[in-house]
């Protein structure tokens, strides 16, 4: 339990309360989540018991952010097995929460590979300490990974915009919240606001969850950058006055061709930054690309609940009798909703990659391949299906 406490106070950032960490309390081993649903409005936290409650929190969105989602998952291989579980029921499980982000699966192949590997030579106890050491190694390699994104993001955008003052428009939350680190997206632009390089940051609400309004926007205040909120519907009036200089997201799968799933509403922002001649980047770890997935085509996005597009959901309501998910209709009863939680940019579009390896651009296969080929990632002793032994 100490060490991953010390790993998990390293990637804290400027959070109160790690987005994620193990606990050994006298009752049993635990799953520890900031619960991202009730935020900005309070910091609680979320305990884990079991496989099905991480599963409720992954679909809930209490945990999200694909790095983050690719620890949580190696984590909860590590709680079957630690308190007795079936842990391939606990694999299947946990590795179909949500059918986009691959670093879910990524997560839970890793430390069920090496789980199996130990229960096979010394039985559940050695198992059980592998899956542990593994998920650990996950949370450790991702902290590391966006120190890395945030140093070749910084450089990329003094070659392509020299001079700084950089105005970055962001989508969605990519922060220290997705992450056991500082982030993706969101950590190079906190490089550069800790560089002084940074004029203002452009936060996308994010409909329908407001991702950006209520956990981009809430981290940035806690670090210090001068952010401002806008509607999606906005941005493109930002483009016309010629208030952006780079686009910056992140991604929760990428295709070997180098097309981008990410927040619904990312692929607007694309159209919009090659239009209005401004670069359009995407920072993304090489365990969020998938070399099995041949093209944007290929990517298989989730569909959310229609609900969340006709009501305003009310995740943190206050008073007496109040229930969570409490939601405010804004559409007639009954009315049909189309909620895609991800759109695909397709590579054309997208000016550079970053990953913790280095940067591809421009966006081609072959040098998606071999950035990949090159990270410590793809060395895993399982990792997800480009990248398994």
């Amino acid at each position: 339990m100490g060490d991953q406490d010390e790993v998990s106070e390293k990637g804290a950032g400027a959070l109160t309360i790690p987005s994620l960490r193990w606990g050994e309390p006298p009752e049993g081993p635990v799953l520890v989540l900031l619960d991202q649903t009730r935020l900005p409005a309070e910091e609680v936290e979320l305990v884990c018991t079991d496989v099905p409650a991480l599963v409720q929190a992954i679909r809930t969105l209490a945990v999200r952010g694909a790095p983050l989602l690719g620890i949580a998952g190696a984590y909860g291989v590590a709680l079957a097995a630690a308190r007795g579980f079936d842990v391939e029921e606990a694999v299947e499980a946990l590795a179909q929460a949500r059918p986009t982000a691959v670093n879910l699966g990524y997560g839970v192949r890793r430390a069920a590979a090496v789980y199996r590997a130990a229960f096979a030579g010394g039985g559940a106890p050695a198992g059980a300490a592998a899956a542990l050491a593994e998920a650990r190694a996950v949370h450790a390699e991702d902290i590391e990974a966006s120190t890395r994104m945030a140093q070749h993001g910084l450089a990329l955008l003094g070659e392509l915009l020299p001079g700084g003052g950089h105005r970055i428009l962001t989508h969605c939350n990519t922060g220290a919240l997705v992450s056991g680190g500082e982030g993706t997206a969101l950590a190079v632009a906190l490089a550069a606001h800790r560089s002084g390089e940074l004029r203002r940051l452009w936060v996308d609400e994010t409909r329908p969850l407001l991702q950006g309004a209520r956990l981009t926007a809430y981290e940035a205040a806690r670090t210090g950058m001068a952010y401002t909120v806008l509607s999606d519907g906005a941005a493109g009036s930002l483009f016309a006055g010629g208030e952006v200089d780079a686009v910056l997201i992140g991604a929760d799968r990428i295709a070997a061709d180098g097309s981008v799933a990410n927040k619904v509403g990312s692929y607007p922002l694309a159209v919009l930054a090659r239009y209005h001649h401004v670069p359009f980047v995407v920072v993304a770890p090489t365990s969020t690309v998938d070399l099995e997935t041949e093209e944007g085509a290929d990517i298989e996005v989730e569909q959310r609940p229609g609900q969340e597009v006709t009501e305003f959901s009310l995740p943190f309501v206050q008073g007496p009798g109040a229930e969570a998910g409490t939601g405010i209709p804004v559409a007639p009863l009954g009315a049909q909703a189309y909620n895609p939680a991800f759109d695909v940019t397709p590579p054309e579009l997208v000016t550079a990659i970053v990953t913790e390896a280095g940067v591809v651009s421009p966006v081609t296969r072959d040098g998606l391949a071999e950035v990949c080929s090159t990270s410590r990632w793809s060395k895993s002793r399982s990792g997800n299906g480009m990248m398994a032994e």
